[in-house]
Protein backbone atom coordinates (compact mmCIF):
# COMPACT_ATOMS: atom_id res chain seq x y z
CA UNK A 1 0.00 0.00 0.00
CA UNK A 2 2.79 2.15 0.69
CA UNK A 3 4.30 2.10 -2.93
CA UNK A 4 0.50 3.06 -4.36
CA UNK A 5 0.86 6.40 -1.92
CA UNK A 6 4.50 7.19 -3.25
CA UNK A 7 3.28 6.73 -6.60
CA UNK A 8 0.07 9.14 -6.29
CA UNK A 9 2.39 11.34 -5.06
CA UNK A 10 4.93 11.09 -7.47
CA UNK A 11 2.30 11.55 -10.12
CA UNK A 12 0.61 14.69 -8.39
CA UNK A 13 4.08 16.56 -8.02
CA UNK A 14 4.84 15.40 -11.98
CA UNK A 15 1.26 17.20 -12.73
CA UNK A 16 2.66 20.66 -10.84
CA UNK A 17 6.05 20.16 -12.83
CA UNK A 18 4.44 19.61 -15.90
CA UNK A 19 1.80 22.26 -15.81
CA UNK A 20 4.53 24.63 -15.22
CA UNK A 21 6.93 23.69 -17.46
CA UNK A 22 3.86 24.11 -19.92
CA UNK A 23 3.87 27.40 -18.75
CA UNK A 24 7.42 28.44 -19.47
CA UNK A 25 7.87 26.35 -22.99
CA UNK A 26 4.50 29.10 -23.57
CA UNK A 27 6.92 31.73 -22.74
CA UNK A 28 9.59 30.45 -24.57
CA UNK A 29 10.86 31.97 -28.38
CA UNK A 30 13.32 30.12 -30.12
CA UNK A 31 15.00 31.10 -33.85
CA UNK A 32 15.98 29.28 -36.71
CA UNK A 33 17.96 31.01 -39.58
CA UNK A 34 18.97 29.73 -42.45
CA UNK A 35 21.15 31.77 -45.72
CA UNK A 36 24.10 32.65 -43.46
CA UNK A 37 21.22 34.04 -41.16
CA UNK A 38 19.03 36.47 -44.02
CA UNK A 39 16.07 35.03 -42.61
CA UNK A 40 15.23 34.18 -39.28
CA UNK A 41 12.27 32.83 -37.86
CA UNK A 42 11.02 32.90 -34.67
CA UNK A 43 8.58 29.95 -32.88
CA UNK A 44 7.16 30.00 -29.51
CA UNK A 45 8.04 26.56 -27.76
CA UNK A 46 4.48 25.22 -28.69
CA UNK A 47 5.86 26.00 -32.38
CA UNK A 48 3.64 28.72 -33.16
CA UNK A 49 4.69 31.14 -35.62
CA UNK A 50 6.07 34.35 -34.24
CA UNK A 51 7.67 36.10 -36.59
CA UNK A 52 9.91 36.29 -39.61
CA UNK A 53 12.91 38.42 -40.40
CA UNK A 54 14.13 38.79 -44.06
CA UNK A 55 17.35 40.78 -45.19
CA UNK A 56 16.47 43.34 -47.71
CA UNK A 57 19.31 42.52 -49.94
CA UNK A 58 17.11 39.47 -50.25
CA UNK A 59 13.81 41.23 -52.30
CA UNK A 60 14.63 40.80 -55.53
CA UNK A 61 12.19 39.34 -58.18
CA UNK A 62 14.40 36.56 -59.25
CA UNK A 63 15.26 35.23 -56.05
CA UNK A 64 11.62 34.70 -54.92
CA UNK A 65 12.14 30.85 -54.75
CA UNK A 66 14.63 30.80 -53.09
CA UNK A 67 13.71 33.57 -50.42
CA UNK A 68 10.92 30.92 -50.17
CA UNK A 69 13.10 27.74 -49.51
CA UNK A 70 15.40 30.10 -46.77
CA UNK A 71 11.95 30.76 -44.77
CA UNK A 72 11.01 26.85 -44.66
CA UNK A 73 15.11 26.24 -43.84
CA UNK A 74 14.52 28.69 -40.55
CA UNK A 75 11.72 27.39 -39.80
CA UNK A 76 12.94 23.66 -39.68
CA UNK A 77 15.45 25.27 -38.03
CA UNK A 78 13.35 26.77 -35.15
CA UNK A 79 11.09 23.93 -34.75
CA UNK A 80 13.91 21.47 -34.32
CA UNK A 81 15.49 24.22 -31.66
CA UNK A 82 11.93 24.24 -30.03
CA UNK A 83 10.99 20.23 -29.90
CA UNK A 84 14.59 19.93 -28.76
CA UNK A 85 14.34 22.16 -25.74
CA UNK A 86 11.04 20.72 -24.82
CA UNK A 87 12.37 17.12 -24.50
CA UNK A 88 15.18 18.50 -22.37
CA UNK A 89 12.75 20.43 -20.06
CA UNK A 90 10.52 16.79 -20.46
CA UNK A 91 13.49 14.77 -19.47
CA UNK A 92 14.04 17.26 -16.53
CA UNK A 93 10.29 16.63 -15.23
CA UNK A 94 10.32 13.34 -15.25
CA UNK A 95 13.72 12.46 -13.59
CA UNK A 96 13.71 9.29 -11.52
CA UNK A 97 10.12 8.13 -12.41
CA UNK A 98 9.57 4.62 -14.17
CA UNK A 99 8.44 5.52 -17.58
CA UNK A 100 8.64 2.92 -20.01
CA UNK A 101 11.78 3.56 -22.81
CA UNK A 102 10.16 5.19 -25.66
CA UNK A 103 7.37 6.98 -23.81
CA UNK A 104 6.81 10.58 -25.21
CA UNK A 105 5.38 13.88 -23.10
CA UNK A 106 3.09 14.94 -23.72
CA UNK A 107 1.02 12.34 -25.18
Amino acid sequence: MKDIMGMMKAAGEMKGKMEAMQAELANLVVEGRSGGGMVTVSLSGKGDLKGVKIDPSLFKEDDVEVLEDLIIAAHADAKAKSEAEMQKKMAEVTAGLPIPPGMKFPF
